[in-house]
């Protein structure tokens, strides 16, 4: 199916187009898992960072490594005592009973794994680095980050620290006053919601699917005032997502006027994904990054969920081509189809993956008719305005 015959709109383009993209990424999420029948037992990261020197998008130059954030760098969110609670349950490699209950660790899908403080306090430490470098402007793709279940706390939905918010802070920290986070995952952004309800500087804007979990995130639930949320039913489209773009992500970034965009693109919302019952392509994702990295000078690109890594990869791969404006070709060099079908993954649906999956990046355009319900639901939303 050919897209919608309705464009992405166009503003104004407020990015620094003197300042490169740049990629962080690191080598601790290359053989980390959270178990072998966790949903976040598959490769993601590294892949994504395989398949962009296959096709030859990064060097040297708008490749760099992410840092393991410090205890407290870690305490300018989370509580010292979770973090120490964390700290400890990867040396010892378990936790009294009390403090498991306690911080959610080893809980509720938060297992207690040989990485569980280092490879979370990575992500945490590349979004405060991401947001220090972009503080005079530019764009960071970050595909590790977008934890953002994550609680002061405890780890909740797989997420122990909480990245998006330490990033955020530290634009805050650098004098900024409106920061615009959209979240895009198929799980609402409770975490970030929460940590950011009563602080007007920070518009928090999350499209999700409709009784997935956490079960937040209710249409009429704005939070302190500067909440917005769109529960999207199950079943989206890829016109879906366009028309929810052109008829409000865009103008309420344009009357926003953002100093900073954080934007978590988790990709669990691709027709493939196993935790979610939405229908989209990758098109549909890479037109809400192309479209909104230009309406703010700042912007910060984060991954999110996803748990088919052939999505994942295939996804956040051309994220980062649509940020650098790099042509995608239809079909993968040898070298990059050989990553993806190197990928083992134990689900049923990684034992016969579509061909198509394994030699292109670009999936068809999944469209189709834009339902009342998301139509009444944009128009509500849009009438609380800002």
């Amino acid at each position: 199916m050919m897209p919608s015959d309705e464009p992405v709109l166009n503003y104004p383009d407020h990015r620094r187009h003197d300042i490169r993209p740049r990629m962080i990424a690191a080598e601790i999420y290359r053989g980390s898992s959270y178990g072998p029948k966790h949903p976040l037992a598959i490769p993601r990261v590294s892949l994504v960072v395989d398949m962009v020197h296959a096709m030859g998008w990064v060097d040297g130059d708008n490749y760099l490594i992410g840092p393991v954030a410090t205890p407290a760098q870690l305490a300018r969110f989370h509580d010292p005592d979770y973090i120490a609670a964390v700290a400890q349950a990867e040396r010892d490699r378990m936790l009294p009973e009390d403090m498991m209950v306690k911080y959610g660790l080893g809980k509720n899908g938060n297992p207690i794994y040989p990485e569980i403080f280092r490879r979370p306090a990575t992500a945490a430490g590349s979004s405060i680095m991401a947001a220090r470098l972009i503080s005079d402007g530019g764009i960071i793709h970050h595909p590790a980050g977008g934890t953002h279940h994550g609680l002061r706390d405890r780890a909740s939905g797989f997420c122990y620290f909480n990245d998006p918010v330490l990033g955020i802070l530290e634009l805050l920290d650098s004098g900024l006053d409106r920061v615009l986070y959209l979240d895009i995952d198929a799980h609402h952004g409770d975490g970030v919601q929460i940590a950011f309800a009563d602080d007007d500087r920070v518009l928090t804007v999350s499209m999700h699917e409709e009784g997935l979990w956490p079960k937040t995130g209710h249409i009429d639930d704005i939070a302190g005032g500067f909440a917005r949320n769109l529960p999207m039913p199950s079943g989206m489209n890829d016109d879906e997502m366009r028309y929810v773009l052109n008829e409000y992500f865009l103008p309420l970034a344009q009357q926003f006027s953002p100093q900073a965009i954080v934007l978590q693109c988790g990709c669990d919302t691709l027709a493939e994904d196993p935790l979610s019952r939405q229908m989209l392509g990758n098109q549909a994702i890479w037109d809400v990054v192309g479209a909104m990295i230009k309406m703010a000078p700042r912007c910060l690109v984060l991954g999110g969920g996803g748990y088919n890594p052939y999505g994942v990869a295939r996804c956040w791969s051309g994220v980062w081509a649509v940020v650098n404006e790099i042509e995608i070709p239809p079909v993968l060099s040898v070298t990059a189809e050989n990553i993806l079908r190197a990928i083992k993954w134990a689900h049923s649906r990684g034992k016969q993956p579509d061909e198509k999956m394994l030699t292109s990046i670009r999936d068809p355009w999944r469209g189709g008719d834009i339902r009342d319900e998301v139509r009444t639901r944009v128009h509500r939303l849009k009438g609380y305005g800002l």
